[in-house]
């Protein structure tokens, strides 16, 4: 993979292994010359991650809409900075330069980024990984939420069975390296990875 897009919360959260996640996230994309696209900002678990990537040497793109440049604190040091129109178009950006998604510990704005984006996969809109890092088990009760949306008949257990759960950077990444789209993508099951 050439680019990777990373959602995850502008502020770093309570525990510190969020921070530490980042860092690991931000430094393993460098290692493996794969950019980091992500929202621009300095702040938070955003900051982190851009700034770990970019000490270890990695490309770090920020898509930022031009509303949020003050209010978000944008990033002055990337190797690139889009201001763009809208969230929606930064969204449709962050699609457009990433071959998958990740999503570190966020809030509302992070989870809305990565159902988007695995909504979109479901509609047959792109056919990319998206994957939760569920640090610390962070994301344990939004998977939870999902299984009921399947017994309930809300979702497609195919569907739910695409999305990728680890709650480590190198076992989600390796699983990235292997992903291999497919249109009809029943064999990119739900994988929980240690």
């Amino acid at each position: 993979m050439r680019a990777i897009a990373v959602y995850c919360g502008s502020s770093a959260g309570a525990n510190p292994a969020f921070a530490q996640a980042a860092v690991e996230l931000g430094q393993a994309l460098a290692a493996r010359h794969c950019a980091l696209i992500y929202g621009g900002s300095h702040a938070g678990l955003m900051g982190i991650v851009a700034d770990a990537a970019l000490a270890a040497g990695g490309r770090v793109i920020g898509v930022i809409p031009q509303a949020l440049v003050g209010r978000e604190l944008a990033h002055r040091g990337l190797t690139q900075l889009e201001v763009v129109d809208s969230m929606h178009v930064r969204k449709a950006r962050m699609c457009e330069l990433a071959d998958g998604f990740i999503a570190l510990p966020g809030g509302i704005g992070t989870l809305e980024e990565i159902v988007e984006m695995f909504t979109w996969n479901q509609l047959g809109i792109h056919h990319k990984p998206c994957a939760l890092l569920n640090i610390a088990g962070f994301y344990d009760a939004f998977v939870a939420f999902l299984q009921g949306t399947v017994q309930q008949g809300l979702l497609q257990r195919e569907q739910f069975e695409r999305l990728i759960v680890a709650d480590g950077v190198d076992a989600l990444l390796q699983t990235f390296e292997q992903f291999k789209p497919a249109p009809d993508q029943p064999q990119n099951s739900v994988r929980v990875l240690s």
